[in-house]
């Protein structure tokens, strides 16, 4: 079966789930999930399951990813940062609706991977950083958006000081023994939030890590 019948029929099943409005819905049509999926789960790939990777990690369900990219409200906007790259297959998604897509990642196996997916696939206006994401990417500051993909207790300030005015901050926050997809707002230099679901990703680490 061809890919971009495979692709269709993921997003159906997403949509089951939750309605996708057209901007991410095509974003996900263009963007083959089995280019992120290793190898022996490649005919998974299609499936709405998180799927094991390298380094003890995990590529997202396409559900969640269809959430967090359309809680981010990227309708013309710009510029977003993602920290935590992992397979990048969620800024491949971003690249698709924005103009400048800035992700990092801080175990550095998976960031050359995901740079050699992004080559292979030639998307060329995401931007990619072997760090610890927690202390954003100030040299291109200010985001209109940030994407934050690992649950956090609490979201480090420095990528609160690189959202821009009138920005969206979303991220997975532990709230108890619930972990909450968080949708965060800087109006007039104060942050305010508003919890939005129930979700589970890996937890945030400090630090980088060299395989």
């Amino acid at each position: 079966m061809p890919a971009t019948i495979k692709l269709k029929k993921m997003v159906d099943e997403i949509e089951k789930e939750f309605e996708l409005d057209p901007h991410v819905r095509n974003a996900f049509l263009r963007v083959d999930r089995e280019a992120f999926v290793p190898r022996g789960f490649r005919h998974l790939a299609y499936n709405l399951d998180a799927l094991p990777m390298a380094a003890s990690q995990w590529i997202s369900s396409p559900l969640t990813v269809a959430k967090m990219t359309q809680h981010l409200e990227l309708k013309r906007v710009d510029s977003v940062l993602e920290v935590g790259c992992g397979s990048g297959y969620q800024a491949a998604i971003l690249s698709q609706i924005c103009r400048r897509v800035f992700t990092i990642e801080r175990i550095d196996t998976l960031i050359k991977e995901a740079r050699t997916r992004f080559s292979e696939m030639e998307i060329n206006n995401i931007f990619t950083r072997f760090d610890d994401g927690q202390r954003g990417w100030k040299e291109y500051a200010p985001y209109e958006r940030i994407l934050f993909s690992a649950t956090a207790r609490e979201i480090p300030q420095a990528l609160f000081d690189q959202l821009a005015e009138g920005g969206i901050l979303v991220a997975p926050v532990q709230e108890g023994p619930m972990e909450i997809i968080t949708r965060f707002y800087k109006r007039k230099g104060r942050i305010s939030s508003e919890a939005i679901e129930a979700c589970r990703f890996v937890p945030v680490l400090d630090g980088t890590e060299r395989q």
